[in-house]
């Protein structure tokens, strides 16, 4: 098999828990479009109090919730992403590999690395995105059918100024108890972030009939649509299109 047809054994595994929803939904019943059956619901929060200055340029954002081929997948159609890439961070640059850190001992976290035009969009407003529609941060290391370290949720800062927007924010969400459980979404600084494999990039825009993808990850992108109209990009911005251009 490639490595598209068999990811992982550990997630071949989890595909079968949604097996069974996935044929009803390749039957026409379309059910992916409507949010209330996503593995993860959208939770309508409110934008960040605190938040950087609309400046001209790009900058990055490295967050980490649950398995890359979904977050990847709804930053791409966001408004003023220029990139966003699926990786590893967390860890060491030898053990930034797919099947090792599926093994949950590298420290790293599936991530994914954004670049952004603030003058677009600020990292409040992804920040927002990432924690209504991307995952569920109330999960401790694990988000949908993944478990392990490797799917927690963590926000790798890129700055001082970064760790601060966010650090705000999780104490403002938690005390509006916006969601029905504390945040456990963690903050990592310095940590280096590393690109995963060619077959990893742009998953969900080129497997969209892939059954983890039709449960788990189109009802994401439909909830950014629904929730972030402003912010909603019809075209996502494609990894895999750029290398080549």
């Amino acid at each position: 098999m490639t490595s598209i047809e068999k990811p992982s054994a550990r997630r071949s595994m989890n595909f079968a828990k949604g097996a069974l929803a996935a044929l009803v939904l390749a039957a026409g019943v379309a059910l992916w479009q409507t949010p209330a059956i996503s593995a993860e619901d959208a939770v309508v929060i409110p934008p960040p109090a605190m938040d950087e200055k609309a400046t001209a340029g790009t900058a990055k954002a490295v967050f980490a919730g649950g398995c890359f081929w979904g977050v990847q997948g709804v930053f791409q159609h966001v408004k003023g992403v220029t990139s966003a890439v699926s990786g590893y961070a967390g860890g060491d640059k030898d053990t930034a590999v797919y099947e090792t850190v599926g093994t949950g001992r590298t420290g790293h976290a599936e991530a994914v690395e954004i670049t952004y035009e603030p003058s677009e969009v600020t990292y409040g407003q992804l920040l927002q995105v990432y924690f209504s529609v991307a995952h569920n941060p109330t999960q401790l290391n694990y988000q949908g059918p993944d478990r392990g370290p490797q799917y927690r949720s963590t926000i790798f800062a890129e700055s001082d100024a970064q760790k601060k927007i966010a650090e705000s924010y999780i104490a403002q969400l938690d005390k509006a108890k916006v969601f029905p459980k504390p945040i456990v979404t963690t903050l990592e600084t310095e940590k280096p972030f590393y690109p995963a494999e060619d077959y990893h990039q742009d998953f969900l825009t080129l497997n969209p009939t892939y059954p983890y993808i039709v449960y788990n990850d189109l009802p994401k992108v439909e909830n950014l649509k629904t929730l972030f109209p402003a912010l909603y990009s019809d075209k996502p911005v494609l990894v895999l299109a750029a290398n080549k251009s």
